[in-house]
């Protein structure tokens, strides 16, 4: 976990790469759902058609479906998800029913002005400086109330500095998670 620009996809690769296991982004399964035409990403596209947000218990019937193959029984990195206290309680519903339980939760922190400049010269539209405040204003609202909550649970919560060399900061992960 971490803001907007901390580094999630490049970290979460790494990691997922080096430790032999699957790394399910939300929106790459979301987007392979609508590829294949599964019931659960055609209904999920009629959300997103409409502007609207995919509700939680669509979006955990897709994860379910990802987290179901053979390549996620020795364990799965989750990129993206989840986003709330909520989709956490469901997740947790999820992986229960399958045996399977969450590690650790590593959560990137980067510093609002180190986001802000790597956003802001990435070149794309959504990152406008106004955006970006936006975004970040976001985070602040949903993601750290859902460390706080796993933090409660029992996940082991690790904060990462993600700032430097991208090498670097996959070594301080590694390092926090004994590995």
């Amino acid at each position: 976990m971490g803001p907007p620009g901390a580094g999630k996809g490049t970290q979460g690769e790494l990691l997922a790469r080096r430790l032999g296991i699957p790394r399910y982004s939300t929106g790459d399964i979301l987007r392979q759902a609508l590829r294949d035409r599964t019931p659960m990403g055609l209904e999920a596209q009629r959300y997103m058609h409409e502007g609207a947000l995919v509700p939680d218990d669509l979006i955990l019937g897709i994860i379910a479906e990802a987290l179901a193959n053979e390549e996620s029984e020795a364990g799965f990195l989750l990129d993206g998800f989840p986003r709330t206290v909520g989709q956490a309680e469901g997740l947790n519903v999820l992986l229960a029913e399958t045996g399977q339980e969450l590690d650790a939760i590593v959560d990137l922190s980067v510093p609002d002005a180190e986001i802000m400049k790597r956003l802001s010269t990435r070149g794309r539209k959504d990152d406008l400086q106004e955006t970006i405040r936006r975004r970040l204003q976001v985070y602040e609202a949903k993601q750290k109330p859902l460390l706080d909550w796993y933090a409660k649970s029992g996940v082991r919560v690790v904060s990462v500095l993600g700032v430097g060399d991208i090498d670097d900061i996959q070594a301080r992960i590694l390092e926090q998670l004994a590995l």
